[in-house]
């Protein structure tokens, strides 16, 4: 079992891909058991045809070719995902944690040098901890207020990088297990 996390698509009225739609061009390409999670470029999927280290550049290719926009696939099998989650340093101490603890996926692990340039952009409230190929970030106050996101990660550390908050990954982690 898989996640595919889209950078990028259905934010802001920008590279609008219908999840139906989406659904329909990852069965053309050969994936089953696909089952998306909102709009954001949430999907669960098998595969027996594609080596994982195969699967986003065909997915990137794919929608590349029908909608004409690129956008960047990060893929983990369901255990990296569950490993990812297990790992977060920020323990559930509030209801509503699971909002402001988010994981910021990246195609490239986190130098210690790296990882000292982005705490030192992280406001007082912020907190923010490098993992293998992930960014663990506890913003209290926000993701839409926080300098730490997407852009600047791509930007800082030369890679594509896409963020989902905890709750998002739990419920990934939940629909994987269901299937």
């Amino acid at each position: 079992m898989y996640v595919a996390l889209l950078r990028g698509i259905n934010v802001s009225g920008q590279k609008k891909i219908k999840m139906i739609d989406l659904t329909s061009l990852l069965e053309e390409i050969g994936l089953s058991e696909i089952q998306t999670y909102i709009q954001s470029g949430n999907v669960i999927f098998e595969t027996n045809r594609y080596k994982k280290e195969e699967i986003s550049t065909v997915i990137s290719h794919e929608i590349k070719k029908r909608y004409g926009f690129d956008v960047p696939v990060l893929v983990l099998d369901m255990e990296e995902l569950k490993r990812i989650r297990n790992a977060n340093p920020f323990q559930y101490e509030e209801e509503d944690l699971g909002k402001k603890v988010y994981v910021t996926f990246l195609e490239k692990k986190v130098a210690a040098a790296e990882e000292t340039v982005l705490r030192s952009v992280a406001r007082e409230e912020e907190k923010i901890v490098a993992g293998e190929r992930v960014v663990y970030l506890y913003i209290p106050n926000g993701y839409g207020k926080t300098k730490l996101n997407n852009a600047f990660f791509e930007k800082k550390l030369m890679c594509n990088a896409t963020t989902r908050n905890l709750r998002t990954v739990e419920k990934l982690i939940a629909l994987g297990n269901n299937v």
